[in-house]
């Protein structure tokens, strides 16, 4: 996810979205510590980072959207088995004749977890003055942008009812009308008043150190406690909306521990001691839990190929921040922006080799921006471009883009020896696997590569900073419309990682230059939008991943099939690559 991330990084922003339980949990390793109480349904599910936030419209952490699925809900949701919208808050809704418009009705007695009601006051504070918000530098703003720049304008009704509008048809319209909602008594102050500094007090709001009765929840959860580097404790929400058949109260499970575990490593040991209650199984841990799988009771789900991403990608921003100062060095810039460079990288990385020897042969190697499941998804035989492991066509791919041989030294055409840092996170071991063998490939073609091996939060900086050359990442996936990756692909998009653009409440930048084929892609998802068949939108879509397959911003790498080990304590699971295990975790039940 961003991986599975993931998170998110991108997939980071799409999982804020009420949908979220279904998502961001479902991709969530999980484990499950015994309350001394056993009369209390307990779970517990593992977290490989500490959240960096619990304000959602300010998260950029895929680990911090975890916690954001069991705390906050918007008017709609994604079934985690069937990826079909269903009602969340909103009970029902109605799309007008011309496709511009949706009336959503709002659920009768809705309380936050404070106790206070939630009401359409609160929809159209969330939108106007939170995530449409210029001055809130949030990539759900985003996913709200429409093909041709606007965004939704979001009205009061009546009571029950709010109008989400837009000024032409917009495809992904309803499903992104589910981000999630935020409580206007406790926000609505936080945007009109600042802090000694003159920040917004909003910024400040729901941190890491917010005593967790603060924090008001709309989701199946609250907060009951925060050790850092520990764990979160979650209690069930006493107001939340949902019922089973029989009119009793949901959530079924009373408890959830999530731990801080940073290593999937040491999430297996926890997993394998009896400590955790779910794990997802990457492929070097498969075939020892398999043979694990009855005496330790428990199941081993298999959902098929990731719904993510992971990539090999290379920072094209050519831009100086305020002082002046490249964020990449010119040299390597050149290096990294020449279409020929990224090809002939394409061309010498062997994928198969990462699937058979680090994904144990359960993988699946990607050679597009969507996902094979995906209604839109184009191949080779739609005009796609696949890079399969070829070291003399990668060689020639680099002669044909200026690149010299001094020897088994690759050089540019001053001389220059090809050498650079390749970034990846610490916390997944297939990851460093992958990064360890791109290093290795690549010196192959004569490359100095300096691989990094740096914690997650670091990588983020990194990111966020703009500051890094090559980097081993991943975006998390389940959500079935294109346009979700839209902050992803949009050149003024939040995870426009590649060629990071302005965004608001960080310091400006200088210089920034946007692609030809970058503006291509974002006319192409302007164009996709707008069209409401989606079967005139596959052949908008296929072009765009032509695109990105023959400039190649992200390199894509394998992926992982989608196997999660649950405890057979655990009942009622469906599972699913777009869900997981968790995706219903409502209607759970749990065997003491």
């Amino acid at each position: 996810m961003f991986e599975q991330l993931q998170r998110r990084w991108r997939a980071l922003v799409a999982l804020l979205m009420a949908a979220g339980l279904a998502i961001a949990l479902g991709s969530c390793s999980g484990a499950s510590l015994r309350s001394p109480d056993t009369r209390t349904s307990e779970i517990t599910i593992a977290n490989f980072s500490d959240p960096t936030t619990f304000n959602s419209p300010l998260n950029d952490s895929l680990f911090s959207t975890y916690v954001f699925g069991l705390i906050q809900q918007g008017l709609l949701q994604t079934n985690g088995l069937t990826g079909e919208i269903e009602p969340a808050l909103a009970e029902s809704w109605e799309i007008s004749e011309d496709q511009k418009t949706i009336i959503l009705k709002l659920r009768p007695g809705l309380r936050w977890s404070d106790g206070e009601p939630l009401t359409v006051d609160d929809v159209v504070f969330s939108f106007n003055e939170v995530y449409l918000n210029e001055d809130i530098p949030t990539g759900i703003r985003d996913i709200l942008q429409t093909g041709d720049g606007s965004y939704p304008t979001v009205k009061k009704v009546d009571a029950q009812h709010v109008s989400i509008s837009v000024t032409e048809p917009y495809a992904p319209l309803l499903r992104n009308s589910g981000v999630a909602l935020l409580p206007k008594h406790i926000f609505e102050t936080t945007l009109k008043e600042k802090d000694d500094q003159g920040n917004l007090k909003f910024f400040s709001m729901w941190g890491t150190d917010t005593e967790p009765e603060e924090i008001v929840a709309s989701g199946p959860y609250m907060i009951d406690s925060y050790t850092p580097g520990q764990r979160l404790v979650f209690k069930a929400n006493p107001y939340y909306w949902r019922k089973d058949e029989n009119g009793a109260d949901l959530p079924r499970i009373q408890r959830i521990v999530m731990q801080i575990i940073e290593s999937d490593t040491n999430q297996m040991i926890r997993f394998r001691s009896g400590e955790l209650d779910n794990f997802e199984v990457k492929p070097e841990a498969f075939p020892l839990l398999k043979q694990e799988e009855e005496k330790g009771g428990f199941t081993i789900y298999n959902g098929g190929p990731d719904f993510g991403s992971r990539n090999l990608s290379f920072n094209l921003n050519k831009a100086q921040d305020r002082d002046g100062k490249p964020f990449v060095d010119p040299m390597r810039s050149r290096w990294f922006n020449n279409q020929k460079f990224r090809q002939g990288v394409a061309y010498g990385l062997d994928r198969q080799r990462m699937q058979d020897n680090i994904f144990r042969g359960i993988g699946a190697i990607q050679d597009s921006a969507l996902n094979v499941q995906s209604p839109f998804f184009a191949g080779e035989e739609d005009g796609v471009p696949a890079y399969n492991y070829d070291v003399a066509k990668a060689k020639q791919t680099l002669l044909d883009g200026g690149f010299q041989y001094n020897g088994e030294q690759l050089v540019d055409d001053q001389g220059n020896p090809i050498a650079f840092t390749l970034l990846v996170k610490s916390e997944e071991k297939s990851r460093v696997d992958m990064a360890s063998q791109i290093a290795q490939d690549l010196g192959a073609l004569g490359m100095d590569v300096n691989l990094q091996v740096v914690s997650f939060n670091t990588v983020l900086q990194n990111l966020q900073a703009r500051r890094w050359e090559a980097y081993v990442g991943g975006f998390g996936g389940g959500n079935p419309e294109p346009h979700s990756g839209f902050n992803i692909w949009n050149s003024g998009g939040a995870l426009h990682q590649f060629n990071q653009g302005p965004i608001p409440g960080q310091d400006p930048i200088v210089g920034w230059e946007v692609s030809d084929w970058e503006k291509q892609i974002d006319a192409l998802f302007a164009a996709g939008v707008q069209q409401l068949d989606d079967e005139k939108r596959k052949p908008i879509y296929a072009e765009f991943q032509k695109v990105a397959q023959e400039q190649l911003p992200f390199i894509y790498l394998v992926k992982p099939l989608t196997l999660e080990a649950v405890r057979d304590r655990v009942q009622g699971v469906q599972y699913s690559a777009l869900g997981g295990a968790f995706w219903n975790l409502d209607e759970l039940t749990v065997a003491n």
